[in-house]
C-alpha cells in the first residue's frame, strides 16, 4: 500500500505576497542613521549641561538672557516632550554634566561674563532636587556639555579658568561619589570638547586648543592615562557628543556653525547624516552611536529645538528576523494575491556598492579604459588642459604613470587588459590605433573610418568599435572588428549616435548603449552584437551620453552603464541580457568619465562635474551578492 505522502504529493506553500531576497531587501532598505525632530525645550538656551539618553534626558543650566533665570533652569525629557523640573542652586553656563536623568551631577561653569574661575561648585541631582556636594579642585568652564561616567564614578577633563579663553586646561579629575581626585592630564590642553564613555574608559574629542584654534584631536582614557587616537574628520569646538569609548556620536559645533555628524566605532570616525540645524553649544544624550539626542544650542540666537538620532532599515547584524521571508533559490509557492504559482531563480542585478579609490595623478576627462577587474585597469589618454598621451595603471589602491601613447588623443576607444591593451581613434580626428604589450605602445593598422566618441570593447587581439562622430560633428553607424592585425568593416549599428558606451569580451560579443543623436538629444537605445549583426534590445532607464561602460571580462549579457550627461547623473544600470536595472549610484554625478572592469568589479575614474570641473577621483564598484528573480510557473 502506498504511503499517504506518495498519494497526496507535497504541500505547496501559500503566500499572500512574494518574498524579497534578503540581499535585495538590504539594498532597498539599508541600515542608516538619520536625525528627526523631537520636542522643543521650554527655555531656549546654549552652553547648557546635559545627561541621560535619547528617551530620558536632562538639560540644566545654560546661557540666555537673563543668566539668573536660564542658568538655573532644569528640564527632563521623556522621549517626546520636555518638562520643567527643580532649579539648580547656583546659576551657570558652560558647566559639564555627568550621569542619567534621575541621577546626575553638574560641575564647574561660569555665571559672570568677566571671569570663568569663579565656579568650582558641584551639585548632585536625585531625580527631584539638586544638592551641593564636594567641589572640584580646579574651578573651570567650557568643558563640554557632558563628560564621562555616572553620578558616583565620573571623569571631567579640559576647560578654561580665565576669561577671555586663552588658558585652556589639560587637567583631568576623577569623581568617586564623594570626592574629586586629580589624575593624569590630557595630552592636548583644550576647551569646549566632547566627552563620552565611563570613568575607566572615556573619549575626549575635538575642541579648541591655545590660542583658540579648532582641533580634531581625540584621546582615549584607560582608567589611568590618556592616549592619542584617530582624529575626527571635521575639527570643531562646542560640539555635542555621547556614547561609549568604542561607540560615540559627535555632532554640531563651531566655527562656523556645523551640521556634520560623525560616528566612532573604536578605531575610525565616519561621517554620517547631518543635523537639520547647524548650531553649537548644544546638549547631548545617548547610549552609543546608534541612539542619541541633541538639544538647544546657538545659531544666530539661542534655540530650543531637539533632534533625535536613530537608525532605520534592516540591521545586517540582527536580521533576518524570525518572521522574515527570505527568497531561497529553488522555492516553489502559490501567491494567493495574484493567483499564480511561482519559482525563485538565481540571477538578476548584482547587489554592489561604489567606494572611493585612489586619485588619478591628473584630473582629466574622456580617457579610455582597459581591464577586467577594478584592481587592474588602464586609463588611456584623455583631456586635461589639452589632449593627453598620458597612461596610468591602477593596482587596486593607487594610480601609477607608465609609458605614454605615441600620439596624444582623447575620446578614444579602448579594449583589453592591463598588460595587453588596444586604443584607437580620438580627437584630433584620427583612425590611429596603438597596441600595448605591458611596457610600450606600438602603432598598428588604422581604423577604416577616422572617428571619435565611439564605443569600444573586447581584447587587444579581438575588439569591436561601434558608432561615434566624424568631423564636423555627424554621428555615424560604422562598426568595425579587430582580429589582432586589421580592422574590418562589418554590419552597421541600427541607429547612428556618438558618446555611447560599450562592453563585451571579444569581436563577436558586445553591447553598445546610450549616446547622443545630434538635434535629438540623449538616448536610451541599446544594441547587441553577435558577430554578424547588431540587434536592438531593451532600452536603458535613463537617457544619457558621455558615460562609462564596464563588462569586458564578461559576455555582452552582463554589463554596467555608469554615470553620463549632461545633465550629469550618478546612476549605474546593470544589463542582464534582456533588461536594464538601476543599481548603486556613484558618489558624484559626472560625465566624460572613464570606466572598465566587469559588471561585479568595475572602476569609474576622472570625468567632469558641474559646472565644468575635471576631477581626478576614482570610484570602485564591488558586488558582494547576486540578486534572485521570481518568475511565474
Amino acid at each position: 500500500m502506498s504511503e499517504y505522502k506518495g498519494i497526496k504529493g507535497f504541500q505547496v506553500q501559500t503566500r499572500s505576497e512574494d518574498p524579497v531576497p534578503y540581499a535585495q531587501a538590504l539594498a532597498d532598505n539599508p541600515y542608516v542613521g538619520s536625525w528627526s525632530s523631537g520636542g522643543n525645550l521650554n527655555v531656549a538656551r546654549s552652553l547648557l549641561s546635559s545627561a541621560g539618553i535619547q528617551t530620558a534626558a536632562l538639560a540644566f543650566g545654560g546661557d540666555g538672557p537673563p543668566i539668573s533665570t536660564v542658568g538655573v533652569d532644569t528640564e527632563s525629557y521623556d522621549g517626546s516632550s520636555w518638562t520643567e523640573a527643580a532649579n539648580i542652586n547656583t546659576n551657570r553656563y558652560g558647566a559639564v554634566g555627568i550621569g542619567l536623568y534621575t541621577a546626575a551631577i553638574i560641575a564647574g561653569g561660569a555665571n559672570d561674563a568677566s571671569t570663568v574661575a569663579n565656579l568650582n561648585v558641584v551639585e548632585s541631582w536625585n531625580g527631584s532636587s539638586w544638592t551641593e556636594v564636594a567641589e572640584v579642585n580646579t574651578g573651570r568652564a567650557h568643558l563640554g556639555s557632558r563628560a564621562a561616567g555616572t553620578q558616583t564614578a565620573g571623569l571631567i577633563f579640559g576647560g578654561l579658568n580665565t576669561y577671555p579663553g586663552t588658558n585652556q586646561l589639560a587637567v583631568t579629575e576623577s569623581w568617586n561619589g564623594s570626592a574629586w581626585t586629580e589624575v593624569n592630564d590630557l595630552n592636548t590642553a583644550r576647551v569646549a570638547l566632547a566627552g563620552s564613555g565611563s570613568s575607566t574608559a572615556a573619549l575626549a574629542s575635538a575642541g579648541a586648543a591655545p590660542p583658540s584654534s579648532n582641533v580634531g584631536n581625540v584621546e582615549s582614557w584607560n582608567g589611568s592615562s590618556w592616549t592619542e587616537t584617530t582624529d575626527v574628520n571635521t575639527s570643531r569646538r562646542f560640539l555635542g557628543g555621547s556614547g561609549t569609548s568604542t561607540s560615540t556620536l559627535i555632532f554640531g559645533g563651531s566655527s562656523p556653525n556645523k551640521t556634520e555628524t560623525e560616528s566612532w566605532d573604536g578605531s575610525a570616525w565616519t561621517e554620517v547624516a547631518d543635523l537639520a540645524q547647524a548650531r553649537y553649544g548644544l546638549g547631548a544624550g545617548g547610549t552609543n552611536n546608534t541612539s542619541a539626542i541633541g538639544f538647544g544650542g546657538y545659531t544666530s540666537t539661542n534655540v530650543s529645538s531637539t533632534e533625535e538620532w536613530s537608525f532605520s532599515g534592516l540591521d545586517p547584524s540582527t536580521t533576518p528576523a524570525a518572521d522574515y521571508a527570505n527568497a531561497i533559490v529553488g522555492d516553489f509557492y502559490y501567491n494567493s494575491s495574484t493567483g499564480q504559482f511561482k519559482n525563485i531563480n538565481a540571477g538578476g542585478a548584482p547587489l554592489g556598492t561604489w567606494a572611493s579609490g585612489g586619485a588619478l595623478n591628473t584630473a582629466k576627462g574622456y580617457a579610455a579604459g582597459a581591464g577586467t577587474t577594478n584592481s587592474a585597469i588602464l586609463s588611456i589618454g584623455g583631456y586635461s588642459t589639452a589632449a593627453l598621451a598620458e597612461v596610468e595603471s591602477y593596482d587596486g589602491s593607487a594610480w601609477t604613470e607608465i609609458a605614454d601613447l605615441n600620439t596624444a588623443r582623447y575620446m578614444r576607444g579602448g579594449a583589453g587588459i592591463q598588460t595587453a591593451a588596444l586604443s584607437w581613434g580620438g580627437i584630433p580626428a584620427t583612425a590611429d590605433t596603438e597596441s600595448w604589450n605591458g611596457s610600450s605602445w606600438t602603432e598598428v593598422n588604422n581604423l577604416n573610418t577616422a572617428r571619435y566618441r565611439m564605443g569600444g570593447s573586447g581584447l587587444y587581439t579581438s575588439a569591436v568599435a561601434a558608432g561615434g562622430e566624424t568631423p564636423p560633428g555627424g554621428s555615424v553607424t560604422n562598426s568595425e572588428t579587430w582580429d589582432g592585425t586589421n580592422w574590418t568593416e562589418t554590419s552597421e549599428i541600427n541607429t547612428g549616435r556618438n558618446g555611447g558606451a560599450q562592453s563585451g569580451n571579444s569581436n563577436t560579443s558586445a553591447i553598445y548603449f546610450a549616446g547622443e543623436i545630434p538635434g535629438t538629444g540623449n538616448q536610451t537605445k541599446a544594441e547587441q552584437w553577435d558577430g554578424s549583426s547588431w540587434t536592438e534590445v531593451g532600452d536603458l532607464n535613463t537617457a544619457t551620453q558621455r558615460l562609462a561602460g564596464a563588462g569586458p571580462g564578461n559576455a555582452s549579457n552582463s554589463a554596467l552603464a555608469i554615470g553620463g550627461g549632461p545633465p550629469n547623473t550618478a546612476k549605474t544600470e546593470f544589463w542582464n541580457g534582456s533588461s536594464w536595472t538601476e543599481v548603486a549610484d556613484l558618489a558624484t554625478a559626472k560625465h566624460q568619465l572613464g570606466g572598465s572592469g566587469s559588471s561585479v568589479s568595475a572602476l569609474a575614474f576622472g570625468g567632469e562635474t558641474p559646472p565644468s570641473s575635471l576631477v581626478n577621483t576614482t570610484e570602485e564598484f564591488t558586488a558582494s551578492l547576486s540578486n534572485k528573480t521570481i518568475t511565474s510557473s
